[in-house]
């Protein structure tokens, strides 16, 4: 079992991780809560320079390496344009990997904030492989895995630290790779510890539902999801570990319920956001969630311009 995730490094990352990602806007909507039977709230991860909650992790991770020159990585738009942004800070090469089905806006977007994008592969994980491949053996090069390395889970568990002192009976959790559930679980597990902890994937990509149940990573065959910054198909190890230690459930979405989320958050809320961003508001509709106070995390707004025409 691998150590867990640090609480006092999630505390730091609290103060240090730069003030553009932190203390987003979190609130409970009434015509939501009314609409979901009970009071909702919302933490908005899409008013950054990245249009979502990635820059945490990435900017947590990068203030503490070492003599790195190059940072290679896999992505499927938001963790690239997070690695990108805080790398170009610092004077750092990135070059990102990325499926030949990646989103395009989130493609021109790292390619904006200064990566080299390589297109390859049929899915998330095909492009993290290669990811891994090239990176193998160079000198000054180092390869960025999501939701292996603890500074990006911890980075991410800032959110937890902001939403602890709301006293939620229940939080739900975008669940990709599985760093965001982690480091939020790990901190409101110790400091929130009547919160319940639920993560939500996507129906066409139950991976992790499947890894998180059985207790061991659990691979699929294929993925198929609009929600494409939870089309995992390969399980990080060390993420279904963490997650083992602080979720007490997951929930499976379809395409059909996330369509009718987004619809929502946009009549309700007047926001659009990305797929994946909007799991949690899917669950809360179709699903039986325990709790009077509940709330989900809105994890990023890189929307393809298809979208909007789907709604």
């Amino acid at each position: 079992m691998r150590t867990p995730l640090s609480l006092d490094r999630i505390e730091a990352a609290a103060h240090l991780v730069d003030p553009a990602f932190r203390d987003t806007p979190q609130f409970a909507d009434e015509s939501l809560s009314r609409h979901l039977g009970r009071e909702t709230f919302l933490k908005i991860e899409t008013l950054n320079p990245i249009r979502s909650f990635k820059g945490r992790g990435a900017d947590f991770l990068l203030r503490q390496t070492g003599e790195t020159r190059a940072i290679v990585c896999a992505s499927a738009g938001n963790f690239g344009q997070a690695m990108a942004y805080t790398a170009r800070q610092r004077g750092l090469s990135v070059r990102v990997f990325a499926a030949a089905t990646a989103n395009r806006v989130k493609i021109a977007r790292m390619r904006e904030l200064g990566a080299r994008v390589v297109i390859g592969g049929d899915d998330f994980d095909a492009a993290k492989a290669a990811a891994r491949e090239y990176a193998r053996g160079r000198a000054g090069c180092v390869f960025v895995e999501d939701s292996h390395e603890p500074l990006l889970a911890e980075g991410a568990g800032t959110i937890g630290v902001e939403l602890a002192p709301l006293r939620l009976d229940t939080v739900l959790v975008p669940v990709g790779n599985g760093a965001l559930v982690s480091g939020v679980g790990r901190w409101l597990k110790a400091d929130s510890p009547e919160t319940r902890v639920v993560g939500v994937c996507a129906a066409g990509a139950p991976a992790m539902a499947h890894s998180w149940r059985s207790g061991r990573p659990v691979s699929t065959s294929s993925v198929r999801t609009i929600a494409d910054g939870l089309a995992v198909r390969v399980p990080v190890p060390a993420a279904v570990e963490w997650m083992t230690e602080v979720v007490d459930d997951v929930l499976l979405v379809d395409d059909t319920q996330v369509l009718a989320a987004l619809r929502l958050l946009r009549d309700m809320l007047g926001i659009i956001v990305e797929p994946a961003a909007a799991v949690g508001v899917a669950a809360l509709a179709h699903h039986h969630v325990p709790g009077a106070r509940v709330g989900t995390i809105l994890t990023g707004a890189n929307f393809a311009p298809e979208l909007v025409a789907m709604l």
